[in-house]
Order: structure tokens, then C-alpha cells, then sequence
């Protein structure tokens, strides 16, 4: 009897958990599937229609916004842009995580002070200076500029995540290396970050959705047409009292398609570092 009992409660646990599951999975997707419906709209069913599946699907809405949004430019820069931000936080993140982890260095305490506080600045603070000083120095429309101030805002996640994962590398191999004569640079180069690459994968993948997908900074800093991040491109589809929504739509699914493919072929290896790289003291 007892049995029976404890196997009744094992499958009602399981199954609250398998509808937990599925209650999350709607939630999560249900806007990703009506983002996709819509995009196959046009303005006047969306209106009438928006969370149904298209009566009359409208492929001809990605060419449009493909060619009115000027995707091909705009992605090319996206990529650009992303890919200068990815590699520079490895080089920033991964040379100031190895030095707080592995050297004795003074003040490391205040130093992880500071980048733990740095999250609860809102940027719009220095957003105007930033922008003053940038013109002076002649780094507005210019994608390097803007890689710049990626890296200057987007290195303390990184840096704490990156200084997390490589405390809990045995020293065993380093202090090895340094008995053979290597300094720390040869030690962090072909000791340390051979370890530590899935940690790497999850920072360079949240640097680089957080480029591709950033806004403000974009508009702000580039007004050269030539040189728009993707994002930008949705203005292209607003006029002054109206927005083609059907067009806005199949834009978002074109800019997001990349992510998505990305994250699916990583996703096991970003899941890994992320919860290997928890935030430990």
C-alpha cells in the first residue's frame, strides 16, 4: 500500500513538473510564433487578426523588408560590430579575470567592488559627455567608436564571470608551468586559457547578442546611413503617423534568424560555462 502510494505521488509530482514545463515553454514561445505569424501579414489582417496564424501569407514581406530596410548593409555592420566586441572582450575580460584570480594584486577587493556596482549605473548618465567627447576625438560614424564604448560598458559581466570560472582551476598546472621557467603571460596564454575556454564561448556569446542587439548607443554615435547596426533598421519602416507592422515583423525574424542558429549549435557549451562560471568568491 505504502508503494502505491509513494509511485501515486511520484507521478503527480511529475506530472506538475512536465505542466510547469510546458506552461514555460508557451510562455517563452508564444511570442516568438506570434512575431512569426505577423510577419506573414499584412497590416490590415494583423489589425484585424493578431495572434491568429495568416489567412494570407505574405512571403513578399521579407524581400521588402529585406530591400527597404537595407538588411544586407545593416547586417554587414551588425557583423562587424560584433565580432570587434566579441574579440576585444576576450583580450580586456580575459586579461583582468586571469589578474584577479591568479596574481596578488592590491586592492583586488575594491576593484570587484567597482564592477559589481557598475551594474547599477544606468547608462543615459554619461551618454551625453560620451558623445561630446567622442566628436572631439573624431569617433562618431565610425564603427570602431562604437566597439569602443561596447567594450568600456559590456567588460564587467565578462570580467566577474570569466574571474569566477578561473579560481576554480586547480593551480596545480600553473604553479607547474612557473616551476619550468614560464612567466605569467606564457602561463595565462597556454595554461590557463586552454582550460577556461567554454567559459570564454558563454561570455563571447552574451557580448555578442548584446552588440548585435543594442540600440541607443547605435543611433546615438552613427548617423551615416552606410554604416547603421541592424537594428536601426526599423525606422525605415515608419512614417510619420503610421508603421508597417507586417514589414516590422518580418525584419525582427531576418535579424533574429542568426541568434537563434547560433545559440541552437551552442547552446550546450553556453549552458556548461554559465553554470560553471557562477559567481563564486
Amino acid at each position: 500500500m505504502l508503494t502505491r502510494v509513494k509511485k501515486s505521488l511520484g507521478l503527480t509530482e511529475k506530472a506538475f513538473y512536465y505542466l510547469l514545463a510546458i506552461v514555460l515553454a508557451i510562455f517563452s514561445l508564444g511570442p516568438l510564433c506570434i512575431l512569426i505569424f505577423n510577419s506573414l501579414k499584412s497590416d490590415s489582417e494583423i489589425g484585424v487578426n493578431p495572434l491568429g496564424f495568416p489567412l494570407n501569407p505574405q512571403f513578399s514581406n521579407f524581400v521588402t523588408a529585406w530591400t527597404q530596410g537595407d538588411l544586407g548593409t545593416t547586417m554587414r555592420n551588425s557583423t562587424i560590430i560584433t565580432v570587434g566586441t566579441v574579440l576585444g572582450i576576450w583580450v580586456i575580460a580575459g586579461m583582468a579575470a586571469y589578474a584577479l584570480s591568479h596574481l596578488d594584486l592590491p586592492g583586488r577587493s575594491v576593484v570587484m567592488l567597482y564592477l559589481i556596482a557598475s551594474f547599477a549605473i544606468p547608462f543615459q548618465l554619461f551618454l551625453i559627455p560620451l558623445y561630446f567627447l567622442w566628436s572631439k576625438i573624431g569617433l562618431t560614424d565610425n564603427l570602431f567608436g562604437l566597439i569602443l564604448i561596447y567594450w568600456g560598458t559590456g567588460c564587467s559581466l565578462p570580467i566577474l564571470l570569466l574571474r569566477s570560472y578561473l579560481i576554480s582551476l586547480p593551480r596545480e598546472y600553473s604553479d607547474a608551468a612557473r616551476i619550468d621557467g614560464a612567466n605569467e603571460f606564457q602561463v595565462m596564454v597556454r595554461v590557463v586559457l586552454p582550460l577556461s575556454y567554454p567559459s570564454f564561448l558563454t561570455v563571447g556569446l552574451i557580448a555578442g547578442f548584446q552588440a548585435w542587439n543594442e540600440f541607443i548607443y547605435a543611433v546615438t554615435f552613427i548617423q551615416d546611413n552606410t554604416l547603421l547596426p541592424v537594428t536601426t533598421s526599423f525606422l525605415a519602416f515608419q512614417q510619420s503617423f503610421h508603421r508597417y507592422w507586417g514589414l516590422t515583423n518580418a525584419a525582427a525574424v531576418i535579424i533574429i534568424l542568426p541568434i537563434i542558429v547560433l545559440f541552437l549549435i551552442l547552446q550546450r557549451r553556453f549552458i556548461a560555462g554559465l553554470a560553471s562560471g557562477g559567481l563564486r568568491g
